[in-house]
C-alpha cells in the first residue's frame, strides 16, 4: 500500500481537557457528559473479539485500550439471541431474546459487572447495544403481550424489514410497550452502572418515545446516547448526544473511488450546520459492524486513502468512532450470524489511531459540539483533490490539509488562517507554514503537525 499521508497543523495553546457539562437552552437537560467532549468511540464485537468470545477474554484488552486512548466503549448486543427462525448458527447480534439477560455464550451477569467496573476502574465508559424496535420470534413478550407487536391486515406478527425474517417488529402505539422498555433500559443502568446506550435503527421508533424513555433514565445518572440514525429530529430538544454521519461516511467512499470530488465536503458541512443543532455530535467513520460485513472493509472501499480519511474523521466537527480491529489494520469482513474471530496479527495501526485519539482527547480544539474550534475552510490551488481547513479559538488553532486523490498534487495555500512553527505528531520533524506557499503532495498523503 502506497504511503498516506495528510498534513495536521496544530497551534495547541490551551491544549486542557473538556469543560464540564453544559445544558441545553430550551430543556434545562444536562445535553451531554463532559467526559463525552473529548472521547473516542470504540465499538466492541464482543463475539468475534478473541477466540473465547466472551466477557471475561475482552477484559484483558481493557488495559491495551485505554493506553490507546479510547474513551467510550460501546458493546454490540449484550442479550441472549433468539434461536427461532436464526440465521447462521450463532444468529444475528440484533436478534434480542431476552431483554433483561446477557447472552451465555459470552459469560455471566457478574461477568459483565466485572467489565465495566474493570473498564471504570481505567478511565473508560461503557454503553451497550440496545435493540428496541424487534425481538426475536421465541423472545417471552411475544406469547405473553402479542398485542406489543406489528401485525399485517390478518393479524399476523411481522418483521419489521421483509429481509429481516429471524425478528419481529414491535408496536410502540402501546403504552405498556414504552413502559416495559423504559424499565428495562433503566435496569441496565442500576444493575450494571453502564453509562449509555447505543439504540439500534432509532429513527424506527417514535420520536415521543424516545424523549419520554430518555427522560426517564437520565434521572438515575448523566448517560451518553448514540442514536443509529441521521436526521436533525433525533436530536430535538438534546435528549440523544450523537447520531450517525452515513453522508460524509458515502462521501469518503465516493471520492475514494473518484466519483465526486473533495470539494463536495463543504456542500455536506454547509448542510449540516443548517439542519442540525451546534452541539449535536455527528459520529465519523470509516467503519462499523454493518459496513464491514455488508459493504466491504476500508481498505475495499477506500483503498490507500484508507488512513487519510481516518485522519479526516479525527478532525472534523464531530465525535470518532472505531471499530473492532481497524488498530489491526483488519482487511476481512467479519461474519455477521457465524463465529469469525478477529486476525489480530501484529496491531499495525495501533500506534497511528493511538496518536489520532490522544490529540483528540488532549486538544480542545477537537472537542466534540459546540467547544471545539471553528471549522474554517482554507483554500488551495486544487480543491476538488486536496481538502485543507483549520480549528479555532481565541487561544490556537488546528490546520489540516489532506490530498484526497490518488495522484501526487503541487497546489498553493492562500489565506492568513494557517501560518506558523509547527512539530510533526508522527515524525517529530519541525517546520515553518507561510501564506501562499506550494506544497508537493504526494498520493493520499498526510503530515500531522502541532505548534511549537
Amino acid at each position: 500500500m502506497k504511503k498516506i499521508v495528510l498534513s495536521i497543523f496544530a497551534i495547541a495553546i490551551g491544549m486542557a481537557g473538556c469543560n464540564p457539562k453544559m445544558k441545553n437552552p430550551n430543556t434545562g437537560r444536562v445535553s451531554h457528559t463532559d467526559w463525552s467532549r473529548c472521547a473516542t468511540i470504540y465499538e466492541v464485537n464482543i463475539r468475534q473479539y478473541t477466540p473465547k468470545g466472551t466477557f471475561r477474554a475482552f477484559e484483558l484488552e481493557l488495559p491495551r485500550l485505554q493506553k490507546m486512548g479510547v474513551g467510550i466503549l460501546w458493546l454490540m448486543p449484550i442479550n441472549p439471541l433468539g434461536e427461532k427462525n436464526r440465521k447462521g448458527k450463532l444468529g444475528s447480534y440484533y436478534s434480542v431474546h431476552d431483554y433483561l439477560a446477557v447472552n451465555p455464550e459470552y459469560g455471566t451477569m457478574l461477568d459483565f459487572r466485572n467489565l465495566v467496573k474493570k473498564a471504570h476502574e481505567l478511565g473508560m465508559k461503557v454503553i451497550i447495544d440496545w435493540v428496541a424496535n424487534h425481538t426475536s420470534w421465541d423472545n417471552a413478550l411475544i406469547t405473553q403481550h402479542p398485542d406489543w407487536y406489528k401485525k399485517d391486515s390478518i393479524g399476523n406478527i411481522i418483521s419489521p424489514v421483509a429481509d429481516w425474517t429471524d425478528v419481529a417488529g414491535l408496536d410502540y402505539s402501546n403504552p405498556g410497550l414504552r413502559k416495559y422498555m423504559t424499565d428495562a433500559l433503566g435496569y441496565w443502568i442500576k444493575e450494571t452502572d453502564i453509562d449509555g446506550y447505543r439504540c439500534d435503527v432509532a429513527g424506527m421508533l417514535p420520536v415521543d418515545f424516545w424523549h419520554q424513555a430518555i427522560s426517564e433514565i437520565q434521572k438515575i445518572k448523566p448517560l451518553f446516547m448514540l442514536a443509529e440514525e441521521e436526521t436533525p429530529k433525533i436530536h430535538d430538544t438534546g435528549f440523544f448526544d450523537a447520531s450517525y454521519s452515513w453522508q460524509l461516511y458515502r462521501l469518503m467512499n465516493q471520492i475514494a473511488k473518484g466519483t465526486k470530488t473533495a470539494d463536495k465536503i463543504d456542500s455536506l458541512y454547509s448542510t449540516e450546520k443548517k439542519q442540525y443543532s451546534p452541539d449535536a455530535y455527528r459520529m465519523r467513520f470509516t467503519s462499523n459492524h454493518d459496513e464491514n460485513s455488508w459493504n466491504g472493509t476500508e481498505y475495499e472501499r477506500l483503498g490507500d486513502g484508507t488512513k487519510t480519511f481516518a485522519v479526516l474523521t479525527f478532525t472534523f466537527p464531530g465525535i470518532p468512532l472505531i471499530y473492532s480491529g481497524q488498530e489491526s489494520a483488519m482487511n476481512k469482513r467479519l461474519r455477521f450470524f457465524d463465529k469469525d474471530t478477529i486476525p489480530w496479527g501484529n496491531y499495525l495501526l495501533e500506534s497511528f489511531y493511538t496518536k489520532l485519539i490522544q490529540l483528540k482527547k488532549n486538544n480542545k480544539l477537537l472537542a466534540s459540539g459546540v467547544e471545539g474550534g471553528e471549522f474554517i475552510k482554507v483554500a488551495s490551488s486544487n480543491d476538488k483533490e486536496v481538502y485543507a481547513f483549520i480549528r479555532k479559538n481565541p487561544h490556537g488553532q488546528i490546520f489540516v490539509l489532506l490530498n484526497l486523490s490518488p495522484k501526487e498534487q503541487t497546489v498553493q495555500l492562500n489565506g492568513n488562517e494557517f501560518p506558523g512553527q509547527y512539530t510533526e505528531l508522527f515524525t517529530g520533524k519541525s517546520k515553518e507554514w507561510k501564506s501562499g506557499e506550494k506544497v508537493k503532495l504526494n498520493p493520499w498523503q498526510y503530515f500531522v503537525y502541532e505548534a511549537e
